[in-house]
């Protein structure tokens, strides 16, 4: 199953996207997060139907929202190593968005520093040849890899994914902002978007809107649901009234969302 955590605009606090996030309905321990099959699949080979599986989904539910929010809306989704060694991977990726009847700019990757790093030159002209169809690249968790600020002049990258580790210190460490702002000002260099993850507080959305982060996710505003909810969220607009609410909590605002 995907459940899918919504992007929301720190300024406006309207939701721009999504990020897909892989499920298991387990018969017996109930809804699985990744952690506990993903590594199985990618020693059996099922990973690259289920990540084809995942995309196509994605894709269908994002033309969708499109649809309901009447303007763009972008979905995000992650790519495994096998996915991306795999040789079909932008034909398949092609496939889908026709399939879907989804513009190739709202479909967003996501790969990990580390994986960038295992295998430089394939990740960079498998990242390429998707970016040339349309596709954006999103590098997650950034920050927390290795050599993280030395690739950026050599891959093609369009968004920085913020550690929430970063996220969550802001307000405690006084540290933690000159990082993420160290971060940002990077970004801004290199003509990068920016998505904070991990935004829980009210204090934390304040602070990273004065820093000058655009985007982000996080139970603040959602926690990850089924596509139906994201869909009455759109339809009903009734979490972008709450959110700039001061004393809203997470609780409250997933009680309006559904």
């Amino acid at each position: 199953a995907l459940h899918y955590q919504p992007l929301v605009d720190l300024e406006t606090l309207e939701d721009v996207g999504a990020e897909a996030l892989l499920r298991w309905r387990h018969p017996e321990r109930g809804l699985l997060l990744p952690t506990a099959f993903v590594d199985i699949a990618e020693e059996t080979g099922l990973i690259l139907p289920l990540g084809r599986w995942v995309l196509e989904q994605a894709a269908r539910d994002a033309a969708a929202w499109q649809d309901v929010a009447g303007g763009p809306f972008s979905v995000s989704a992650n790519l495994s190593p096998s996915q991306l060694h795999d040789p079909d991977l932008v034909a398949i990726v092609v496939a889908i968005l026709q399939d879907a009847d989804l513009p190739p700019d709202s479909l967003i990757v996501e790969i990990t520093e580390n994986l960038l790093l295992k295998d430089a030159e394939l990740a960079r002209s498998r990242l390429a040849a998707l970016r040339s169809v349309g596709v954006r690249v999103a590098v997650d968790d950034f920050g927390t890899g290795y050599s993280s600020f030395a690739y950026l002049d050599r891959y093609p990258v369009d968004i920085l994914k913020i550690d929430r580790s970063f996220v969550g210190s802001l307000g405690g460490r006084p540290r933690a902002a000159v990082l993420v702002r160290s971060i940002l000002d990077l970004a801004k260099a290199f003509d990068l978007e920016t998505v904070a993850e991990g935004i829980e507080s009210t204090d934390q959305l304040r602070t990273l809107r004065s820093l000058g982060c655009r985007f982000g996710q996080g139970f603040r505003f959602a926690v990850p649901r089924p596509a139906e909810q994201i869909t009455s969220m759109l339809e009903s607009d009734a979490l972008a009234a709450m959110r700039d609410e001061p004393g809203s909590s997470p609780a409250a605002t997933t009680a309006v969302a559904g």
